[in-house]
Parts: structure tokens; sequence; C-alpha cells
């Protein structure tokens, strides 16, 4: 049994989402600090980076609200800190706290291109669309360091398995020459999520994520390298980012985005009580206003988890969004997001050499 800390600190540490890290729900025991012994000048715990000995890298889902069955996460828990996440409470499941735990101890896959290289050539594989940072962002910062995701990106790029990527981070940039090789067959496409254009409201929702400027630039860097490239709209916040919409949709459109989508805050588990302590320590003025706008999207609750109603909620107030996204997109030219990649360049790379051919 695990013992998880519950250290918080009395306001959230710098370049972190928050400073709490609340008890684990499925684990019966924890610890709590005493108040007193906390610095109040600690600029909070140092990342640590822990090995994942995971021994598949291929996850699968029959989820009908996500557009593809198929991803793959280098990393499990995510240095950008965004207070939102809904990726948090994955972290329970290592024994660890949604909270500070999971932008300060994040698991880091160093065997998956070999993994992926293994089910790539199994006989029972047949190509289909992968998705990086269907859960936590393969461009974290540590990325630029372990270069996990690009050893990934070398693998599909070998055998022409078509690729989707999300990311908020303007690294993906790094690895256009890989990317452009898997679009000159149709298998690649790059989603940025931006979530507002003001790099304040940025740097406390989403700490160590790249701004809004950098991500408006990682689109146009990406257009014009030919690489197919969309945004994500997410999440929308209510009387916090949703009047933002049609700029960001304008924005994007002028760096070069050819779609877009939007998903509504999903505030699952521990993620309720992070996100009202954030608003609490950032928008007290606003907190209930934005909360009763929640519960009014998800029947009274703060989250509801059903297939179809948790991506965009649902009553007038989800209308309104949904009718403004799609005014803001018609007026932008973009049309709505798609996963239409195309298996048909794919190939298994032989793995004999011409000398073992000979026999």
């Amino acid at each position: 049994m695990a013992i998880a800390s519950h250290k918080s600190f009395s306001e959230t540490p710098k370049g972190r989402g928050t400073g709490d890290n609340p008890p684990n729900r499925f684990e019966r025991l924890t610890w709590e600090d005493d108040p007193a012994e906390i610095d109040p000048e600690s600029h909070g715990p140092a990342t640590q980076f822990f090995k994942d000995t995971s021994r598949s890298i291929i996850s699968h889902n029959d989820s009908p609200d996500i557009p593809f069955e198929a991803s793959l996460n280098p990393y499990r828990g995510c240095e950008h800190g965004c207070i939102y996440c809904y990726a948090r409470p994955y972290h329970e499941y290592l024994g660890l706290s949604s909270g500070l735990d999971f932008e300060s101890k994040i698991m880091v896959k160093l065997d998956a291109p070999a993994l992926l290289r293994k089910e790539l050539s199994a006989k029972a594989w047949q190509p289909k669309i992968l998705v990086m940072s269907g859960v936590t962002d393969c461009y974290q910062p540590i990325e630029r360091k372990l270069n996990i995701t690009r050893g990934c990106l070398e693998v599909l790029a070998e055998f022409r398995n078509p690729i989707g990527i999300i990311t908020k981070n303007h690294l993906v940039t790094r690895d256009l020459d890989l990317l452009q090789e898997l679009a000159k067959h149709d298998a690649a496409f790059v989603t940025i999520s931006i979530t507002t254009l003001d790099a304040e409201l940025a740097r406390i929702l989403e700490p160590r994520a790249a701004s809004p400027r950098h991500r408006l630039e990682a689109v146009e860097r990406l257009a014009q390298a030919g690489i197919p490239v969309g945004v994500n709209v997410a999440p929308v916040i209510p009387a916090i980012t949703d009047s933002e919409i049609p700029a960001i949709l304008r924005a994007s459109a002028r760096a070069g985005a050819c779609e877009a989508a939007y998903v509504m805050l999903r505030l699952p588990y521990a993620v309720k009580d992070l996100f009202s302590g954030w608003l609490g320590e950032h928008f007290p003025d606003r907190k209930e206003k934005v909360l009763h706008r929640l519960e009014s999207l998800r029947g009274g609750k703060l989250n509801d988890p059903r297939f179809g109603s948790r991506m965009s909620g649902e009553g007038p107030f989800a209308e309104q969004i949904r009718q403004l996204f799609q005014v803001g997109l018609k007026k932008s030219g973009m049309k709505r997001r798609e996963f239409h990649l195309s298996t048909a360049a794919f190939r298994k790379p032989e793995a004999a050499t011409p000398q073992m051919k000979l026999f």
C-alpha cells in the first residue's frame, strides 16, 4: 500500500499550475506535512523523472467521442502544469496525486521507439492512424533533451504509418523534417491547442507550455512546411476564455491552420477541486459565476463523464458556444477538424540484411 504525500503551499509555486497535492482516491493512508514546516518562499519541488518500464506503447480506445482508436504517449504526467488537465487523475493509478505530483513526477518511456517498432512490425498490426498526446503532451519540456517523441517519429516515418499529433509546444517544429516526410504520403497532421491569446492568462493557466504567440508561430511554420495543421480551442472555460473563440479562430487561420475543433472544460475527480482552488486564487470575483456556468453545462454537476456530452456539454449555454464556434469557423474559412489520413503508403521495412536474403 502506498502512502501519498499531501503537501500544500499557501500560494501556487512559481512555474506550477497548483501548489496542492490532494489525497489519492485509491489510497487509504496519506500523510500531511506540517504547514508550519512549509517554506512560504519555496518555489516548490524540482521536477523528478522516472523510467517507465511499460512493455507496450500503443493504447486502444472505443470511445465514440474520440476520432481515433489508437494512440501512444511517451510520457505519463506533464510538466506543462495546466490546471484544468483531464489527465491529472491518471497519476493516481501510480499511487501519486493529481496535483503537484502530476506536474513534478514524470514517467518517461525511454524504450518507446523500440516498443513502437516491435508493435508495427508484428504480423497482427494493421496500419491505422496513431495519435500522440492523446493524454499528456509528447512535446513537454524534457522532450528537448530526451528525444523520445522524435525517436517515435523516426520509426513512424520508416513504416509510413499515419500519425496525428496534439501539442501546446513550439518544440514540434524541431521535427519538421520527419513530419514533412510523412506528409508526402498524407500520413501526418498536427493540432496545436490554443486556450487563450492572453499571455498573462496563459502563464497562470498553463505555466510551462508555450506562449500563445509561440503556438501561433508553430502553426505558421508547420503550414509553410506543407504539413497540414489545425487548432484545438481547448478547453473552453466559461466566463474566462469562451469570448475568445472568434479571435483564436481568426488568428489561427491567418497563421495557416486549415481545420479547428473545440472542447468544453472537463473536471474529472480531483481536478474539480484543483480548478476551484485555482479560481479562488486568480479569479475570486468570477469563481462562483464560472462554477455555476459549468454546472449548467453538466446537468447541475461540475463534471459529466457521459459519452456524447462530456466534450461539449448540454443546455442553452452549450448551444451558444456551439453556434459561436460555428460562426467563427465559417468566417475564418477553416473547416471542422477531421482525422482523414491515409494508410496506403504503409510498409514493413525488411528485417533481413542483404546477406541473409542470399540464404
